[in-house]
């Protein structure tokens, strides 16, 4: 049974990491702004500039649409994989579920999240595009992909005290994924036997909805909704029940 004790310790590690994360750096919360908006102009400049295939005026934003989760994913997924090592001695020290520290981690990084879709509304607002009814949808997408990254860092978390190489095994996916994920290409250019296999990808999935949302002005498609909740609800009980058998051997790993 969870208490307000281990509540406590879940808001002291998310405020741990999240200033840990910018000490010394003198622009230090700014980063989290920064980056995806670098990466947007980086991108628009080579697919609109050099590549010339996509191009108009929404093409920043529908870039942006599409680093915010993939930064959100890859940077939860990374440091929840690594949460129980680096938190050794205090596992080893405090009588708390373990599964404290991958989901603090991954709370973390959604200080950061927040932050990025601040900067993404606030992006589309100044393009032209205003808010619409279909924002109400945009709580209940970002809220299945931290669900699926919830499951995600608590397998791999408790594969990684065993297996060390897991860090470097989720960096390389990382880095596949980028292109897996419609970044700085649209959902209508993958041919159509691929188009579903792309939709069991959550990041995908997110990306797709958060265009017909912010860009189009539309309901997210219920198809790709109804198979982003059952991917996500099955990583988190597939997450708990790996991290479950796994527990027991901790101690003794770390």
């Amino acid at each position: 049974m969870w208490t307000g004790e281990y509540t406590f310790v879940i808001r002291n590690l998310v405020e741990k990491d999240f200033k840990v994360r910018y000490r010394n750096m003198s622009l230090g919360i700014l980063w989290s702004l920064l980056n995806p908006l670098v990466m947007m102009a980086v991108l628009t400049f080579v697919f609109t500039q050099i590549f010339s295939n996509s191009s108009g005026s929404n093409y920043p934003i529908s870039v942006l649409c599409a680093l915010v989760p993939l930064s959100f994913f890859q940077i939860a997924w990374v440091s929840g994989t690594t949460s129980l090592q680096e938190n050794a001695a205090l596992i080893k020290k405090i009588p708390v579920p373990r599964q404290v520290f991958p989901i603090a981690s991954v709370l973390s990084n959604c200080l950061h999240l927040v932050i990025q879709i601040g900067l993404l509304l606030a992006a589309v607002l100044v393009f032209g595009r205003g808010i619409n009814r279909y924002w109400l949808w945009l709580p209940v997408i970002w809220g299945l992909e931290i669900l699926f990254v919830l499951g995600l860092t608590l397998a791999f978390s408790a594969l990684n005290v065993y297996v060390r190489d897991m860090r470097y095994v989720v960096e390389s996916a990382n880095t596949v994924l980028f292109w897996l994920v419609p970044v700085f290409y649209s959902f209508s250019l993958i041919p159509l036997r691929y188009r579903e296999v792309y939709q069991f990808n959550p990041v995908a999935a997110v990306v797709l909805m958060m265009r017909n949302v912010l860009l189009e002005g539309r309901p997210p498609l219920m198809h790709t909704l109804g198979l982003l909740a059952a991917v996500s609800f099955a990583m988190l009980l597939a997450g708990l029940v790996v991290f479950g058998r796994l527990t027991k051997g901790f101690y003794e790993h770390l």
